[in-house]
């Protein structure tokens, strides 16, 4: 049975210490913070609950299959609901758009709203956008990518100079569409133009399987995985903050810590590998994608009754969660914002109709450096900088031996879906012990 010792306490470190446990290896989770959950938490203040980080996961098979894998189904130990519409987008002519999951729902809601041209044109970038995933499903998120392994298919996808931004203004002529289209990207903090074309495929994801939540906060998923830990026998040391990892002879042996060393015969990092300097010199040409500007409101007395998430379009772009608990008649929101925020969130609400300024009781302002620091890293991961960006990733595997990756920091990328594939992965590579 090997030493396996997780880097981080994050939704990647968790799932890969849950995976690691039930495969037979004896497994310690090491967290710089005094919890676990690291951005899938969440925010309590005088009554009012908001979701830290995310408040949705597409690919709900990906959170089934790590409750499975690690014990009792998902099922039995919270709901995960599907949320509909995904979100109501708000564009600066005025027109709105409450967007569900389905290809026929898609094409009624997007017909009612901006007409039977657009509507044809978004159903068939969307339908093109399946054949993109199930080629990269096969060789890049269920399996490490080998490039001897990998279809053709999936290696000119990877390999294809055409960006995200291109692909949508040349399959897409409304605007309105192509803000829908590019919208996750640039809240994820990227430039377009940086982003590979086959990252459109997340809007084909969305069609087909809807975004999904847990009533009362996603952010729950951290408390029932922490019992799961415990249930699984791993180790968890909170307030422990790692600064590096002991090599000898090319492997890991151990991890360094504040406290003294942590013997090891496998470590996963499920942090950001720029902060450990034995693997800072194999990702220096990447960068983290900085967090969004985020505000929680708590409210009082009536509101606009909106939908889960509501995207208003422009610049800036704002992104309205409407999800969070609250005492009874109040509401607690999040709002994140990108783009040039020349003024307060709230009144950027203001100017689209959405005026709730005088009820707010209770703000939370957190900058990207707040939440970084509050963080220990980026939960948006590595920064698109072009179609070379993927490999200079690492994960699951690393250069040095008994060394993997996970996380949003790994080759899959940010955002639950991924991170939760790329502990898979990991477990993948690691097997029963």
């Amino acid at each position: 049975m090997a030493d396996v010792v997780v880097v981080g306490g994050g939704f990647g470190g968790m799932a890969s210490a849950a995976r690691l446990a039930k495969l037979g290896h004896g497994v310690t989770l090491l967290e710089a913070s005094p919890g676990l959950g690291g951005a899938l938490g969440l925010v309590e203040q005088d009554g009012f609950c908001w979701d830290s980080g995310p408040t949705t996961t597409l690919l709900p098979a990906v959170v089934r299959d790590l409750f499975r894998k690690s014990g009792r189904a998902v099922e039995k130990e919270v709901d995960l609901v599907p949320v509909s519409p995904v979100a109501q987008h708000r564009f600066e002519d005025g027109t709105e758009l409450d967007l569900p999951s389905g290809r026929a729902a898609q094409l009624h809601a997007v017909t009612d709203a901006l007409g039977d041209g657009p509507a044809g044109e978004w159903v068939e970038y969307v339908d093109r956008l399946g054949e993109v995933w199930e080629a990269l499903r096969r060789d890049l998120f269920e399996r490490p990518w080998s490039d001897a392994q990998a279809s053709k298919e999936s290696r000119d996808l990877l390999s294809s100079r055409l960006t995200l931004q291109r692909h949508v203004h040349r399959s897409l002529r409304d605007e309105r569409l192509r803000s829908v289209a590019l919208h996750r990207s640039l809240l994820e903090g990227h430039q377009a133009r940086d982003v590979p074309a086959w990252q459109a495929m997340w809007s084909y994801l969305e069609q087909k399987f809807g975004a999904w939540t847990v009533p009362g906060g996603i952010g729950q998923l951290t408390d029932v995985l922490a019992d799961r830990l415990r249930t699984r026998g791993v180790t968890v040391l909170t307030g422990t903050t790692v600064t590096d990892l002991v090599v000898e002879q090319e492997r890991v042996v151990a991890v360094r810590t504040h406290a003294g060393p942590v013997e090891a015969d496998v470590v996963v990092v499920a942090i950001d590998p720029r902060r450990l300097p034995v693997l800072a010199l194999y990702v220096e040409r990447t960068m983290p994608a900085i967090p969004p500007v985020l505000c929680h409101l708590g409210l009082s007395g009536e509101v606009p009754d909106l939908p889960a998430e509501v995207v208003l379009h422009g610049d800036p772009m704002l992104v309205l969660r409407t999800t969070g608990r609250a005492p009874d008649g109040a509401h607690a929101w999040t709002l994140l914002g990108r783009g040039r925020i020349a003024e307060d969130l709230v009144n950027v609400l203001q100017r689209n109709r959405i005026r709730i300024r005088d009820q707010v009781e209770v703000r939370v302002d957190l900058s990207p450096r707040q939440l970084v620091e509050q963080w220990h890293g980026s939960p948006a991961g590595v920064l698109w900088q072009g179609r070379a960006s993927l490999m200079r990733r690492l994960g699951p595997d690393t250069p040095i031996g008994g060394v993997f990756l996970a996380g949003a920091h790994s080759r899959l990328g940010a955002g639950l879906p991924s991170v939760g594939l790329s502990a898979a992965l990991v477990a993948q590579r690691l097997g029963p012990a």
